[in-house]
């Protein structure tokens, strides 16, 4: 543990942007600095930032796992075995979590709380003065990292810990969030010796609250042109997530209604969101993870891309590209009409082949794969060269069409059943869908049913059914079962090695 320590804070020593030689790790090393200017000159520090955005850029996070991997746990689709990946997360296997193997690179948790210490460090920094830096410079900066930071403690307590809505609760207590340093650790005895235990869990949501709200206070007064970039239209759309997750329904809908007046993202309906798949940004993107140059992007191995489809480009079918190993089960295929179909001949010509849809304009999003790997599959293409080279799709985090679907879910929650079946109702049309008339807990199964096709592969699923303590039926998996929420596997295994280094961290129950 403490050798790991070390080499954390020696890292942070020699440069916010290190570059670290393994194939999970993509810090974008045009970013890095020398020591000596770490923290003490605008451009130090706006290096430093541009580090804590790049970290969200790794497989462990938005580069392919709190999308593919939280997919893969849930009831979205199934494995293909094409190249053994996400099989044992499919199959919801012990310690198979947000849990990296040996040899692995940095797990989830490591490279989050890598980004963490950086924004701590870069908030001291501010707040002791940097030398000709602007008021302007200082806000944003401070608005940036608040925000940064909010989203990465948010996608560990969502991860490590339950979510408010739903606390299984073995015994007297949970087992609580996640541990919470506020402040930056720059040499390794800091680090060691502060043994920081886990926060409860209505600690972190408040810690993440408060960040959003100054990040919204801060930004509303100096801010960065582009969706890859904190804003406050983007900080206002993670607020109302966040709010649904705590159960704090009105903030909820107060929250969603400020992100849908912001100036950030479009909502999109008809052929116009298809297309917004095609687009290198997507217009709906609040906030997104940029991928800018092909040295950047993930690689054949591990990408989006390469996870969800087999196919290199959509203009031919028959050229090699990923592995495809995460595909729909029939549950989607269902959801929107999906079958394979021969258009053309000859039969052998991938080309030749599509898909059945239904009116559902989320139909387009899926088409056939090659016979490259054995199987022509049907397969998820909403990450496929979007930005114009391979393995390195920019990642919507936040898109506004979830902001109906939010204010729909906290105002039935509120009682204001009228309010969200007319809101989920203006939804289904962007998506091509007829009104329903419902009442009474079919709208909240409508809406949630909403959320799961529109979020398919996108990661939102597996958190969907845990924040309302719900099983995950995987028996449409050979040997598959259904994993109730009491299941010790609904949570993953804190990183053995932390638990050992630290006396005051609790483990997970089952591991």
């Amino acid at each position: 543990m403490k050798k790991y320590i070390v080499k954390y804070a020696l890292g942070l020593l020699v440069g916010f942007g290190m570059v670290v030689s393994s194939c999970d790790l993509n810090v974008d090393p045009r970013q890095s600095i020398d020591a000596s200017q770490a923290l003490s000159s605008p451009d130090g520090v706006e290096a430093a930032v541009n580090s804590v955005y790049a970290r969200l850029r790794q497989t462990t996070n938005y580069g392919r796992n709190l999308l593919a991997l939280s997919d893969a746990l849930a009831d979205v689709g199934r494995t293909t075995s094409n190249s053994g990946r996400l099989i044992q997360e499919n199959n919801n296997q012990p310690n198979a979590h947000f849990n990296s193997l040996p040899g692995s690179g940095l797990s989830f948790w490591q490279n989050s709380y890598f980004a963490i210490n950086e924004a701590n460090l870069i908030l001291d920094a501010i707040r002791s003065g940097v030398p000709g830096a602007s008021a302007a410079q200082l806000a944003r900066w401070e608005g940036e990292v608040k925000f940064l930071r909010a989203l990465y403690y948010f996608d560990l307590v969502k991860v490590y810990s339950y979510i408010p809505t739903a606390i299984y609760q073995p015994g007297v207590v949970d087992e609580g969030g996640v541990p919470m340093p506020l402040e930056g650790s720059i040499t390794s005895d800091i680090a060691f010796t502060r043994n920081s235990p886990r926060s409860t869990i209505q600690e972190n949501y408040a810690q993440i609250v408060a960040d959003l709200n100054d990040a919204i206070r801060l930004l509303g007064t100096s801010s960065r042109a582009g969706v890859q970039f904190a804003s406050v239209g983007a900080a206002q759309g993670l607020l109302a997530r966040v709010y649904l997750y705590m159960g704090q329904w009105q903030d909820a809908v107060t929250a969603s209604t400020a992100a849908l007046a912001s100036n950030a993202g479009t909502v999109l309906g008809g052929q116009a969101y298809i297309d917004g798949w095609r687009a290198t940004i997507h217009p709906e993107a609040m906030f997104e993870v940029r991928f800018q140059i092909a040295g950047e992007s993930i690689g054949v191995n591990e990408s989006l891309q390469s996870s969800y489809t087999v196919l290199l480009n959509l203009t031919n079918k028959n050229a090699q590209g990923g592995w495809g190993d995460f595909v729909p089960n029939q549950t989607i295929l269902n959801f929107f009409g999906l079958a394979p179909l021969q258009i053309r001949e000859p039969a052998s010509d991938n080309n030749n082949w599509d898909v059945t849809r239904n009116n559902d304009v989320r139909a387009h999003l899926y088409t056939t794969g090659s016979t490259v790997r054995g199987a022509r599959n049907i397969e998820c293409i909403k990450f496929i060269s979007k930005a114009g080279f391979a393995y390195g799709d920019n990642v919507p985090v936040i898109r506004k069409s979830e902001m109906h679907l939010i204010r729909a879910e906290a105002n039935y929650q509120l009682g204001n059943t009228g309010d969200a079946l007319t809101e989920l109702n203006a939804f289904k049309e962007l998506r091509g869908l007829e009104p329903v008339s419902l009442s009474g807990a079919a709208i909240l199964e409508e809406i949630l049913l909403e959320r799961f096709k529109e979020f398919a592969f996108e990661g939102h699923r597996f958190f969907d059914l845990k924040r309302y303590g719900r099983d995950i039926d995987k028996r449409y998996l050979s040997g598959g079962t259904i994993i109730t929420f009491d299941d010790f596997r609904i949570l993953p295994p804190l990183p053995q090695r932390e638990v050992d280094g630290n006396v005051n961290l609790n483990q997970n129950r089952g591991y």
